[in-house]
């Protein structure tokens, strides 16, 4: 196989590794295919949709309970409450991210950046995981309209590389009052619009610049991806149960200040 994709390979393994933990997949994505010289299809698009694939198993380990409140949800308030805090915690990335959408691919995918934003993000993490929450929602149906709309505009900030989309989720949803189990389910469900509003409308930017090889890349990463991250959500959720999130905060501060010093040594 060619170089090309078993580098698309490797970083869908990466992709369906971390996509759920609070370290930052697309932070992972450009600082690894910064060192190994991956030069995948052109405007970043690799790097988006290959999130998707990591989402996707979300759908296919979680179908019953999305499938049951699709069909409860004419008769059912719990299944309506579900939908629209979803929906409204969606909301915020969909008109920021497409308004931004340009800025944050033309001046925000560096290593430099990912590097400080793990380091930042680690620290944040460590102060908010240090102060305690009152936990106050066990269930997302329970949460109010308005703390979902607060969680949409936390999850903004992952917009810039090396934040963590589950991370911001999570930690926002914690803030709030979610106790840890549902906040990291939350933050899975979240992912599903999120994330394939960002691949549409990526794909959509970047068509015309797209190749059937660049395509097989794409697909290769996605693939990968997806089988990776059936086997790590569920691990992921119980490991976060037991131990909270300080361990992915000090393995931030410590890849950003490795990365800093490689990108500094350079």
């Amino acid at each position: 196989m060619d170089t090309l994709f078993w580098q698309a390979a490797f970083l869908g393994l990466v992709e369906g590794l971390t996509e759920f933990l609070p370290v930052s997949s697309t932070g992972h994505l450009i600082l690894l295919g910064d060192l190994i010289g991956f030069q995948g299809p052109p405007g970043k698009v690799f790097e988006i949709v290959i999130q998707l694939g990591a989402i996707l198993a979300i759908v296919v380990l979680y179908w019953r309970k999305l499938f049951g409140v699709l069909l409860a949800a004419p008769n059912d308030k719990a299944a309506q409450r579900f939908i629209l805090v979803i929906l409204l915690a969606f909301l915020p990335a969909m008109v920021i991210g497409a308004g931004a959408h340009g800025f944050i691919k033309s001046v925000l995918f560096s290593p430099w950046v990912v590097s400080i934003a793990l380091i930042l993000g680690g620290i944040a993490i460590l102060v908010i995981e240090g102060r305690g929450t009152e936990e106050r929602y066990h269930d997302i149906a329970e949460m109010p309209p308005k703390t979902a709309l607060t969680i949409g505009f936390i999850q903004c900030l992952a917009m810039i590389p090396g934040v963590s989309r589950s991370g911001a989720t999570i930690l926002g949803a914690r803030l709030m009052g979610l106790d840890r189990k549902t906040a990291a389910e939350f933050s899975f469900f979240l992912a599903v619009p999120t994330m394939a509003a960002a691949t549409v409308y990526d794909l959509y930017k970047n068509w015309s610049q797209l190749s059937f090889e660049g395509g097989a890349v794409i697909g290769v990463g996605f693939a990968v991806a997806f089988l990776t991250a059936l086997l790590v959500v569920r691990v992921a959720v119980g490991f976060i149960a037991r131990h909270g999130f300080t361990p992915f905060a000090w393995y931030r501060i410590a890849l950003g200040a490795l990365m800093l010093g490689l990108l500094i040594a350079r």
